[in-house]
């Protein structure tokens, strides 16, 4: 369980551009939940994920997983249990190696270093078995660089990298925005396929509405730094995604835009 209490984040403070994001926000995300997070640019769903992962610390409040309190742990620290895949392709995986030796960096990360092999033989066949649920033909160019691959099938891989491990959550930072259509489509059904066979905890941002409503078991829209929408099982089936930009516009003229 990921919990965030009584919540106050700001930007530029002490500037005239000075903006709380959060004020006293509380967020609670249960083990096994799959929620799809929307909102607005500047209603605080990218804010929230850096929260939790570290890469932002908030002026008060805690941020607890499964008891323990994080609040304050380093990003690095935090990446032993949180897997993150980015909205760049580039960002989750490294170009000049292959895709072995990327799953095999990914692989031993909570371990150690010396001066033998980094690619454990006897790993691969687990290797190559985690790629064929892609169903992309990655298994089979395993000793190839990874910057030679396109931007879904290195997503695919950075997905794959980012599970590898036992995490306690996936965070999903907008990780089909920067992909085709056909692509987003791909990246999006493997991604339910591994949070399913994993049941992985998930926290997943995006702009696409329909997927927000597709997948997941739980659908937060953000507004102002507060989730105006919070619905799990049998009532988030219930939001349509003509309901929610209806929702959305009327928010567009409440704030001028």
């Amino acid at each position: 369980m990921i919990k965030l209490e009584n919540i106050i984040k700001k930007f530029n403070i002490g500037t005239p551009d000075e903006a709380t994001i959060f004020n006293d926000f509380n967020f609670v995300v249960n083990q096994g939940d799959f929620v799809s997070v929307i909102g607005s640019n500047g209603s605080g769903k990218t804010t929230l994920l850096n929260l939790v992962c570290g890469t932002l610390m908030p002026e008060a409040g805690r941020i607890v997983v499964d008891d323990r309190e994080i609040t304050y742990m380093k990003e690095y620290r935090r990446a032993s249990f949180i897997g993150r895949v980015f909205q760049d392709p580039q960002k989750g995986s490294c170009a000049d190696l292959t895709i072995l030796e990327n799953m095999a960096l990914a692989d031993n990360k909570l371990g150690s270093y010396g001066l033998t092999s980094g690619v454990n033989k006897k790993r691969i066949d687990y290797y190559r078995t985690l790629l064929e649920g892609c169903s992309m033909g990655l298994e089979n160019r395993m000793n190839i660089n990874v910057g030679t691959l396109s931007g879904g099938q290195r997503q695919a891989l950075s997905l794959i990298i980012a599970t590898m491990n036992d995490i306690k959550l996936l965070i999903l930072d907008e990780h089909t925005a920067a992909l085709d259509p056909k692509s987003s489509e791909t990246i999006m059904r493997i991604t339910d396929k591994v949070v399913k066979e994993k049941n992985l905890t998930t926290l997943m941002v995006t702009h696409n509405l329909r997927f927000a409503v597709e997948y997941g078991n739980r659908l937060v829209l953000m507004h102002s730094g507060n989730a105006v929408i919070d619905a799990s099982g049998d009532e988030k089936q219930k939001h349509k995604i003509d309901d929610i930009l209806k929702i959305f516009n009327q928010i567009s003229i409440e704030v001028g835009n």
